[in-house]
């Protein structure tokens, strides 16, 4: 019941952040780029590499707080179903090109994300 209670906690979290930076990032570039979905997936890569790389090399997580941060957070947090959906509406839309970039600036600096996160904490942490 702890798991299930964890995931469900951190998914309402993740899922309330990945909401208000939508809106925050509609307001404040526009709505003709998902440039609030890309941000939410690169921060939401960077958060898990560099927590991951943390419990690998620094801490151990117990599976609670596992569940809640990763499954839960995270998972509430990132977007990739919308994004899958974006990419499709705007290739449906006609704009190839824009999807094209977006697909490719999601995937590119996301995995970049991960790596800098993973990165930083090995740095930091020495």
């Amino acid at each position: 019941m702890l798991h299930m209670l964890s995931v469900a906690v951190g998914a309402a979290i993740g899922a309330n952040l990945r909401y208000g930076i939508s809106l925050w990032a509609a307001r404040r570039l526009g709505t003709a780029f998902p440039y609030g979905t890309l941000l939410i997936n690169v921060l939401g890569c960077l958060v898990i590499g560099a927590l991951l790389t943390l419990a690998a090399t620094r801490f151990q997580l117990s599976e609670p707080l596992r569940l809640f941060l990763v499954t839960g957070l995270l998972g509430g947090f990132t977007t990739f179903s919308s994004f899958g959906y974006e990419s499709y509406t705007l290739i449906i839309g006609g704009n190839w090109l824009l999807a094209l970039l977006y697909v490719a600036a999601s995937v590119i600096v996301g995995l970049l994300g991960v790596f800098l996160g993973a990165g930083l904490v090995r740095l930091l942490a020495g």
